[in-house]
C-alpha cells in the first residue's frame, strides 16, 4: 500500500494505478469464475432432478449478441416429454427455470404450431434438443460443432486458396 503522506510522483501514481488495475481485474475474473460456477451447479441440480425422471434431451441455441439459450427436455421411453426447462441470457446470473407448453408431447414429432408460443432461440434449442434425440436412437455420432474461431480460420483459408 502506498504511503499516502508522501506526494506521488507521476510515475510512481501510475506505478500505483497499474497495480490497482491488476487487482481489480484479478478480483473480477475470480468473482465471474464464482458466478459461473453456482451457474453450472445450478443446471447440474436440474439436469439430474430431470434424469431421475427419465432420459434427457438437451438442446443448445446460442445468441450472437442476444440471450443464449439451453433447453433440458426430460423424454420417456415412447418419446413423449415428461417436463421441459431452460437456462436463458447472457449472464451467469441465468438460472434453469420451468418451460410449460411441452408436456404430454412426442419430442421428434414436434410441428411449427408446437413451437409457435416460443421466442426463435428457444425455438432453435427445442428443435436442437429434437435432433439429438433423433441421432441418438439411430445410434449415431453427434457431428462436432465447430467454434467461433475455427470457422474464421476456415473462412480465412478458403479466401487465401481463391486469391
Amino acid at each position: 500500500m502506498p504511503n499516502l503522506d508522501v506526494p506521488l510522483t507521476n510515475r510512481k501514481w501510475g506505478e500505483a494505478m497499474f497495480l490497482y488495475a491488476i487487482a481489480a481485474a484479478g478480483c473480477a475474473w475470480l468473482l465471474q469464475s464464482f458466478l459461473g460456477y453456482l451457474q453450472i451447479k445450478n443446471f447440474n441440480k436440474h439436469y439430474y432432478a430431470l434424469r431421475r425422471k427419465g432420459r434427457v434431451a438437451i438442446g443448445r441455441r446460442k445468441g450472437l449478441f442476444r440471450a443464449g439459450t439451453v433447453v433440458l427436455i426430460a423424454i420417456n421411453r415412447g418419446d413423449r416429454v415428461l417436463e421441459a426447462m431452460k437456462m436463458q441470457g447472457v449472464t451467469v446470473f441465468s438460472r434453469v427455470q420451468p418451460m410449460p407448453g411441452l408436456k404430454g408431447k412426442n419430442i421428434v414429432k414436434l410441428t411449427s404450431n408446437d413451437l409457435q408460443p416460443f421466442d426463435s432461440l428457444t425455438a432453435a434449442a427445442i428443435q436442437d434438443a429434437a435432433a439429438n434425440v433423433r441421432i441418438a436412437v439411430k445410434g449415431g455420432e453427434f457431428p462436432q460443432r465447430r467454434s467461433l474461431l475455427e470457422k474464421a480460420v476456415e473462412k480465412f483459408k478458403i479466401k487465401k486458396e481463391v486469391s
